[in-house]
């Protein structure tokens, strides 16, 4: 079964710097909770990311277990929209739209998931008990970080 995750939050900000720290794979571990041990395993420096790019990493999305992960970016637009596809991991199917969109307040960013789980049935089962839950607070801190970085200094 696919679902979906939308979310939306406003950035106060140039599309530029939104456009760097979304576009840096090193910056995914700053918006990943840390019990998630999020590490970036390919050897990419601080490249921008691009079509193409294949990225691997390690995280432990359950029970501590390391597990593999490689995405693959697609369908790159510079400074409006990008998406990270698994080619490799935990999820049957895993696509993820990012979108930039400068406003008078700064910048509107927009991530729509698209995912399945394997196993047909207890997927399906793991994602109404675990896996739902897990993305959302995942995306909640998330929030909470880029509000810390882009947002506070109005506040």
């Amino acid at each position: 079964m696919m679902y979906k995750l939308y979310r939306e939050q406003q950035l106060d900000c140039t599309i530029e710097s939104a456009w760097k720290f979304f576009s840096s794979p090193h910056n995914l571990s700053k918006i990943t909770p840390a019990n998630m041990n999020f590490v970036v395993l390919s050897d990419i420096d601080d490249k921008p990311i691009f079509e193409g790019m294949e990225i691997d990493y390690k995280v432990s999305p359950v029970l501590g277990i390391p597990m593999g992960w490689k995405t693959i970016i697609r369908n790159v637009e510079e400074h409006k929209s990008f998406t990270d596809f698994q080619k490799e991991g935990p999820y049957k199917y895993w696509n993820h739209f990012h979108e930039f969109i400068p406003n008078d307040k700064g910048v509107l960013i927009k991530d729509t998931v698209d995912y399945e789980l394997p196993l047909g049935f207890l997927g399906r089962i793991a994602h109404q008990l675990f896996v739902k839950k897990k993305l959302k607070n995942i995306f909640d801190f998330r929030y909470r970080v880029l509000n810390d970085l882009f947002n506070s200094k109005h506040s």
